[in-house]
Formats: structure tokens, C-alpha cells, sequence
């Protein structure tokens, strides 16, 4: 079983900063991405940004040069740092894992994929 707790969110003016935080527990065998996808009323979950292991970082072109997505391997968090915040970049932030863990004694692995329960971001005067 995964758990990601995600914190970080609130009320911020437009061009203000905040860092979303994810902690990720349980047992994981390969991590395959790690990524924060946000949803606005109304519209679809979106990606926001996505580390996958051993290759690239995607982001949004909505928010190229603004975000930066981190991880502390030792904390075991995932990290979104927003800087220049828009009223459009409002919305209900998710972090999202995909790997595989090990089960049984012929540690049979299997694919998962969990998600946080969301932070609201809200971007205001």
C-alpha cells in the first residue's frame, strides 16, 4: 500500500511563491514517475509536471520557467516549487506515483498507481 500526503497549499497573491510537498510512504520496488497534475472546476486533471526514473522532466508549457519539480530521496517527498503564481494556475493540486511492489515468496511484482488526496491552490488579490 502507497500513501502520498500531500501539504503546501493556500491563498496567494498574483506573482507570490509556494512549495507543494508530497510524502510518500509504503513499499516500492521501482519507481517509474513521480509527477503533480492539478484540476480547476470544470476542467480535466492536467499534468503539471512528471519526473519519469532514469530519463526525462516534463512540464506544462502553462508553467515552463515558473515551476521546478524536486525530490529529497532521504525525506522520501516530492516537491513543486510555483514561483510567479497566476490566477489561472488556481486549483486543486495532486501528486501522483507509478511503480511496482513485490508480493508472496515468489515476490510476484505488480504495477501501481497512487494519488494524493489534494491541496487546494488558490492565486488572488
Amino acid at each position: 500500500q502507497v500513501e502520498l500526503v500531500e501539504s503546501g497549499g493556500g491563498l496567494v497573491q498574483p506573482g507570490g511563491s509556494l512549495r507543494l510537498a508530497c510524502e510518500v510512504s509504503g513499499n516500492i520496488f521501482r519507481t517509474k514517475s513521480e509527477g503533480w497534475y492539478r484540476q480547476a472546476p470544470g476542467n480535466e486533471r492536467e499534468l503539471v509536471a512528471a519526473v519519469t526514473t532514469g530519463t526525462s522532466t516534463n512540464y506544462a508549457d502553462s508553467v515552463k520557467g515558473r515551476f521546478t519539480i524536486s525530490r529529497d530521496n532521504a525525506k522520501k517527498t516530492l516537491y513543486l516549487q510555483m514561483n510567479s503564481l497566476k490566477p489561472e494556475d488556481t486549483a486543486v493540486y495532486y501528486c501522483n506515483v507509478e511503480g511496482t511492489y513485490v508480493i508472496g515468496s515468489y515476490r510476484q511484482e505488480l504495477g501501481f498507481s497512487s494519488w494524493g488526496q489534494g491541496t487546494q491552490v488558490t492565486v488572488s488579490s
